[in-house]
């Protein structure tokens, strides 16, 4: 993969803190020809799934313009997250969408999913919170680091999706390829449970911690969560520029006694350029 990380600010991210991110839809939602007396506006919000953080956040943004701006009609749906979204927007089915910053990568500059398919005009308004790549196991596996995967039955997310391409590019910075694990894509849901049940040996979640799903697995079985080294971290960034190291604080889990470092993408509100850059 080519590493753009100089162009990557194309993309006009506009780190923000939350407060302001919330004035800052509430401008969005100022569309063009949108004042009192006009015609009503719709303002679609394309969310995640309904066990997700994305979800609940695009209602409460909803809700907020509702509440706060005339003539807008605004509602959140419940999507495949951040690849469906990046689609919905290029097909000008939503207005808003929440899109973790790696994916908006891939299609800015045409590659992994969006290989030969590059989305032309996507906008960041403000990143979130960072989703961390977590990469679990159970203690009675015996796996103690990424290395110890080889051979293994290993969730790497959903075919196509974000957290697999964390996966696939977090293994190959270890030295280690599909052809030496035993592929499992399963989707974050499908993956706890068969964690859980013993179906897999490890599984890459990419979320906020903690996690409910991981948590509810804690209570059954004392979970691993495996370490990102900073020198791989450091590695990573260097060529991905999404990442960022972020460290999973002891106690978090059950039973986690240890910081655990590793590496995150940062959820985001994006546009395209159908809207315009003022209210933007």
């Amino acid at each position: 993969m080519t590493n753009h990380k100089e162009g990557y600010f194309v993309l006009l991210i506009r780190k923000k803190r939350i407060v302001v991110l919330m004035a800052v839809l509430l401008v969005l939602a100022l569309v063009a020809g949108c004042s009192p007396g006009t015609q009503e506006e719709f303002v679609k919000i394309a969310t995640g799934g309904t066990a997700g953080v994305y979800f609940p956040l695009g209602g409460a943004v909803a809700e907020i313009l509702n509440k706060n701006v005339e003539g807008i009609n605004a509602s959140s749906e419940s999507t495949g997250a951040s690849v469906a979204n990046i689609n919905m927007l290029r097909d000008q089915e939503v207005e808003l969408a929440f899109i973790q910053n790696d994916i908006t990568y891939y299609a800015a500059y045409g590659v992994e999913m969006y290989e030969d398919d590059k989305v032309e005009g996507l906008y960041g308004i403000s990143t979130i919170y960072p989703e961390t790549v977590q990469i679990v196991t159970l203690e009675k596996t015996g796996i103690k680091n990424i290395n110890d995967v080889k051979g293994k039955r290993v969730a790497v997310g959903a075919a196509g999706s974000g957290t697999e391409a964390n996966a696939r590019q977090i293994l190959e910075a270890h030295g280690i390829t599909y052809d030496d694990i035993t592929v499992q894509y399963l989707s974050f849901a499908e993956a706890a449970s068969n964690l859980k049940d013993g179906n897999v040996d490890v599984a890459f979640v990419t979320a906020g911690f903690p996690t409910a799903a991981i948590m509810d697995i804690g209570s059954q079985h004392e979970v691993v969560l495996l370490e990102v080294a900073e020198d791989i971290a450091e590695k990573m960034i260097a060529e991905y520029p999404f990442y960022s190291n972020i460290v999973i604080p002891a106690g978090t889990y059950a039973d986690q006694e240890e910081d655990v470092n590793t590496v995150a993408v940062m959820a985001m509100l994006v546009v395209t350029d159908d809207m315009e850059e003022e209210m933007a």
